[in-house]
């Protein structure tokens, strides 16, 4: 017997002589409650991963094809004027568009029916039955939901920064306070998405019928972006810049950071006054509004593009809280009454 022979029958007994059990090689494979809401689940989770794929796909290779024509252009040392011709705007909004309306979707076909399917077909009841409880299930299946959510969008919102990065400075290809960009990039996405789902989980668990949640849930999305859309803006501090060198022909206007959104333009009096730029538009002569409201410059309100980031992150974190609460709802209210 060589010495591969002895090795081999040593280690297939025990010290008593006893067969050794054969030794288990553990996989990341889901078990128990985890497997079954997955696999539950599993045609909107693969689709909702598939797209997620494809699209990133999409967008490294449109960053690719941007890179190549800035690069041969000299970017980013050039003027904009010589490299910008090449860039396309068209493109960047048709995806931000197409990427506006994943919270939407995901709200309508992954979160209204994740619960009210259940409910509306008696599976909930059978879950009540067995040994599970009421809050484990609603706990695996939020959770298990919220984590793919979260990825997808994260890598959506990471490959779309990514592209649109190299020209963010350039308003005139998407411009970083318009929702295609601030509402796609950083924890936005992910904080819009997160709550509309969990919004209509809640919307399914409260109506207990699939097709009229996905409708109330449609209509409270549309809403959310409505009032995204009008609050967006209120997120950052407004920055003031003034000047006092006269405000007719000839005298320097101020001059705002590159890519900085002007909020508001105002002329500005001696005593420290604002009044609007179009107060002199009715007055006989603009030597005599000068002289009557005694104007000496100008003074500006905008936001400069070094907030943005503040600013998502802010309104990410209101996002995040309510849809903290609307699952510590979901939570409570499902442990009483899922059945």
């Amino acid at each position: 017997m060589n010495n591969l022979t002895q090795a081999a029958t040593i280690g297939s007994s025990s010290s008593n002589g006893a067969p050794a059990r054969p030794t288990t090689t553990r996989t990341l494979r889901l078990g128990g409650l985890n497997w079954l809401i997955w696999r539950q689940h599993r045609a909107g989770f693969w689709t909702l991963i598939a797209a997620t794929a494809a699209t990133v796909a999409v967008l490294v290779l449109q960053r690719a094809e941007m890179m190549d024509h800035l690069t041969a252009h000299g970017w980013p040392d050039a003027a904009p004027g010589k490299w910008l011709e090449g860039v396309h705007p068209i493109r960047f909004q048709l995806v931000s568009y197409g990427l506006g309306f994943i919270p939407i979707v995901l709200g309508v076909f992954l979160g209204a029916p994740l619960l009210a399917g259940d409910l509306e077909s008696g599976t909930a009841k059978l879950v009540a039955s067995q040994s599970v409880t009421p809050r484990r299930w609603l706990a695996t299946k939020l959770g298990m939901t919220a984590l793919v959510v979260v990825v997808c969008t994260t890598a959506l919102s990471i490959a779309f920064g990514r592209w649109w990065g190299p020209v963010k400075q350039e308003p005139t290809v998407l411009g970083w306070s318009d929702g295609s960009a601030f509402d796609n990039t950083g924890p936005v996405p992910v904080a819009l998405a997160l709550f509309t789902v969990m919004s209509g989980v809640a919307i399914g668990m409260l109506l207990r019928r699939t097709l009229i949640s996905m409708v109330v849930t449609f209509a409270v999305a549309v809403a959310v972006q409505v009032i995204w859309h009008f609050e967006r803006l209120a997120l950052g501090h407004v920055v003031t810049i003034t000047t006092h060198q006269g405000i007719g022909p000839g005298s320097p206007r101020p001059q705002l950071p590159e890519a900085a959104l002007e909020i508001d333009e105002s002329l500005i009096s001696n005593s420290g006054e604002t009044h609007g730029w179009g107060t002199c538009a009715h007055e006989i002569s603009g030597k005599v509004c000068i002289q009557k409201y005694d104007l000496v410059g100008w003074s500006v309100d905008y936001l400069p593009i070094s907030q943005m980031r503040s600013m998502q992150w802010f309104g990410a974190s209101v996002l995040f809280a309510l849809t903290a609460a609307v699952t510590a709802f979901i939570l409570i209210r499902g442990r009483k009454r899922i059945v």
